[in-house]
C-alpha cells in the first residue's frame, strides 16, 4: 500500500486551467455555491479532498513506472467527467487526465491507453484529448440518449491527427455480460493497433445490474474480464503496466463485487 500525498498546484495545471483550479480553491474556503451548473456543489475542504484523490492516482502511476509494482488500483479515483476548465458530474479534478499528462511529462511516454467501462461516457477525458493522437481511447458506456452526459456516439473517433485513435461504443439500456462479451474484443483490437506503453482502466461499478441511476446489467465478471485481458495484453507488450481507477457506482454491494474482481484479475 502506498502513502497518500496531495497533488501539487503545478501538477493540476498539467491538465486543468489555472482559472478553474483557483475557482475550486476559493469555493473550498467559502463552502458556497457550485463548481458547475448545479451537479457539483462546493463545500469547505473540497479542494483538499480533490487533490488527495489526484495525488493517490499519481503515486500509483509513479510506482508502476518505477517498477515498484506492475499494476495498481485506486478505488476513489477515475473522476472522468471533469473538463480542463470545469467540474462536471460530481467530478472536481480529472485525475485520469492529470495522470496522462504527468506520465508524458515525467516519463516521456508517447502512447497511453485509456479504457473506460463505467456506465457513463468519460467525456472529460475524451474531449480533453480528442485531437491528441498519443491518447488511445476506448469507452463502453450506456447510450447517451438514455444517460448523462449524453455524449460518446460511435461517430466520435477523434479529430485531426487523432482521427481513428478513439473508440466509443454506446451500449443499449439492459446490456448484460453477454452484450459486453460481444463488444469487448473490439477494445482489445483497437488497442493492438497502437501498442500503448501504459494502460489506464476506469472500472466504474455503476454499469453493474442494480445500480440506482443507470440501466446496464453487467455482473462483476465483466469487470474481471476487462482487468484480466488488459493485464494479459500489457504483459504481451512487455511492460505489464495497468492502472485501475474505481470510477462511479451507487450500489455498495456492486462496488465491492466489481472492484474485488478487478483487483483479483490485476494480480
Amino acid at each position: 500500500m502506498l502513502e497518500l500525498r496531495d497533488a501539487s498546484y503545478d501538477e493540476l495545471l498539467s491538465f486543468h486551467t489555472a482559472e478553474y483550479v483557483n475557482l475550486v480553491r476559493e469555493r473550498s474556503i467559502s463552502g458556497q455555491g457550485f463548481l458547475d451548473a448545479g451537479d457539483t456543489p462546493a463545500f469547505r475542504g473540497i479542494y483538499e479532498a480533490a487533490v488527495t484523490v489526484v495525488g493517490a492516482a499519481l503515486n500509483a502511476s509513479a510506482a508502476i513506472m518505477s517498477g515498484q509494482c506492475r499494476r495498481a488500483f485506486v478505488p476513489i479515483a477515475g473522476l472522468h467527467h471533469a473538463g480542463r476548465d470545469r467540474a462536471a458530474g460530481f467530478c472536481v479534478f480529472n485525475d485520469c487526465g492529470v495522470v496522462i499528462e504527468m506520465l508524458r511529462k515525467s516519463s516521456g511516454l508517447e502512447r497511453i491507453a485509456y479504457v473506460d467501462i463505467d456506465a457513463h461516457h468519460g467525456d472529460g477525458v475524451f474531449y480533453g484529448f480528442e485531437d491528441d493522437p498519443g491518447v488511445i481511447f476506448a469507452d463502453l458506456h450506456e447510450d447517451g440518449r438514455y444517460l448523462y452526459p449524453g455524449t460518446g456516439s460511435s461517430a466520435e473517433t477523434g479529430k485531426g491527427a487523432a482521427a481513428g485513435t478513439k473508440l466509443n461504443v454506446p451500449m443499449p439500456p439492459g446490456s448484460d455480460d453477454a452484450a459486453f462479451d460481444v463488444v469487448w474484443p473490439r477494445v482489445i483490437a483497437h488497442l493492438e493497433k497502437f501498442a500503448p506503453e501504459f494502460i489506464i482502466l476506469q472500472c466504474g461499478a455503476d454499469s453493474l445490474e442494480g445500480d440506482p441511476i443507470t440501466h446496464l446489467r453487467y455482473s462483476a465478471a465483466s469487470h474481471g474480464r476487462a482487468a484480466r485481458e488488459l493485464s494479459q495484453f500489457a504483459d504481451r507488450l512487455g511492460h505489464g503496466r495497468v492502472l485501475g481507477l474505481g470510477g462511479g457506482g451507487y450500489n455498495r454491494s456492486n462496488l465491492a463485487q466489481a472492484w474485488t474482481a478487478v483487483v483479483e484479475n490485476l494480480l
